[in-house]
């Protein structure tokens, strides 16, 4: 990198013409295989999923699920958060995620959540600099992993009017 020269980090939509960028990231990143649901919620959750460049090379992505609940709440599940290695610490991940909190905060999502795998110590302090809290521990969630136990880690939203 030149001296004094300034690193942009942009975030772009996901649509049909790059999904394959994600594919390749997941399979960089990720220990597990994602199935076309994945890809199709991916897409449908529009601004949610984000890919990450970093001058122009595509390192990082959020992938999120947008879950209608009962009663009319909306919450958003992050399938995916991931930054290539070498780009990590550099605040692509805090992008991706800052940009998913801040769309969630403007349309009344009432909670995001995630699992991470209970011996990920680097994504539990990642996230709960950013407030999420552990909730539940599921044992035996992941099935090719070790190990199968997962975190959830959820951030809730209150939209009640400030008074």
């Amino acid at each position: 990198m030149g001296a004094g020269r300034e690193v942009q980090i942009s975030l772009d939509c996901v649509r049909d013409k790059n999904i394959m960028q994600l594919k390749k990231l997941n399979i960089a990143l990720f220990p597990v295989r994602y199935n076309d649901k994945y890809y199709a919620d991916a897409l449908a959750s529009g601004e949610f999923t984000k890919l990450a460049y970093y001058s122009d090379i595509c390192v990082g992505a959020i992938a999120c699920r947008i879950e209608k609940k009962e009663g009319g709440g909306v919450c958003v599940y992050i399938m995916t958060l991931g930054v290539l290695a070498p780009y990590r610490g550099l605040g692509v991940g805090s992008k991706l995620l800052n940009h998913v909190m801040e769309l969630s905060s403007k349309q009344n999502v009432s909670k995001i959540y995630l699992h991470v795998q209970t011996n990920n110590d680097e994504a539990m302090s990642f996230y709960k600099k950013f407030g999420f809290e552990v909730t539940e521990t599921i044992h035996n969630y992941y099935t090719n992993i070790t190990p199968p136990d997962c975190y959830v880690l959820t951030k809730l939203f209150d939209h009640s009017p400030k008074k």
